[in-house]
């Protein structure tokens, strides 16, 4: 799913790198529609029972409480790379491809919808690197109620295991990145680590927005800093813009940052 918002929970690290996300308003307003029939599509009417998650995990307590990890705490000179799974699964032959030429490690944040609509792909992720929770339909949860937003972190959890075979790692993302306290503290509440980014390469804004190669790896290398988190995307922009930039990009990124002398990390850090 395309597009980033610009809301930073007070107190999270990294706020000024975060803020440089943009928020796709058109796909905003349809998330939000989309979260407002969420209960009713997931068989579940107002008022009724929550669903189960697929595991029950123990509350997020620590440090990592309360914190949309904008950057992982290591001191090395190493990045991690996340990918959004969230509307088509069209660039992620490429970026395995890519990852698996160098044997790097990543994380991808799923939507219970990607997982259900593209099972295949989802399996395919899911074999091989950890697969953390995006929602089930992308909405803005600072927009939803406390009910809304556990549905939409359970049944994503649901969504995702039935595709690639077992539990989502205990990890998080907000989709647009929007959140607030109240938000955070509820995520950490059904077992979740809340992990946001360094830097967005704003590839989801497509060839036609004017997103290149070049543009991806430049951002990236502005914010270049141990413990990096960097945000890119597996899917097009849009019908009306095939363009998959993130993952056409990230042969040339991975090089890119081997020759500023970085290596690569998971987010195994956030999870123990």
């Amino acid at each position: 799913m395309a597009g980033h918002g610009q809301q930073q929970v007070t107190g999270s690290p990294g706020g000024g790198p975060a803020r440089r996300g943009l928020l796709r308003l058109a796909a905003a307003a349809g998330a939000v529609v989309a979260a407002g029939a969420a209960g009713p599509a997931f068989g579940h009417a107002r008022g009724t029972a929550l669903p189960r998650a697929a595991r029950v995990r123990p509350p997020v307590t620590g440090p990592l409480a309360g914190q949309d990890v904008a950057k992982l705490p290591i001191s090395e000179k190493k990045v991690a790379l996340t990918f959004d799974c969230g509307s088509s699964p069209d660039g992620v032959d490429k970026v395995l491809t890519a990852l698996e030429a160098h044997a790097l490690p990543a994380t991808f944040f799923m939507t219970g919808r990607f997982a259900s609509d593209h099972a295949e792909a989802a399996r395919r992720i899911g074999r091989a690197y950890p697969v953390g929770n995006h929602s089930m339909t992308h909405p803005e949860f600072p927009t939803l109620t406390h009910a809304g937003r556990v549905r939409e972190l359970r049944a994503a959890d649901r969504s995702i295991e039935a595709a690639i075979g077992r539990t989502p790692a205990p990890l998080f993302r907000f989709p647009f990145g929007a959140v607030d306290r109240q938000c955070v503290d509820e995520v950490n509440a059904e077992g979740y680590v809340c992990v946001r980014w360094t830097v967005d390469t704003v590839g989801w804004k497509g060839a036609a927005g004017g997103a290149t190669t070049d543009t991806v790896i430049a951002r990236v290398m502005e914010a270049l800093t141990p413990g990096a988190i960097v945000l890119m995307h597996v899917g097009r922009t849009s019908n009306a813009d095939p363009s998959t930039v993130d993952a056409t990009a990230l042969p040339r990124l991975i090089r890119a940052v081997s020759d500023r002398g970085y290596g690569y990390t998971s987010l195994g850090t956030l999870t123990g």
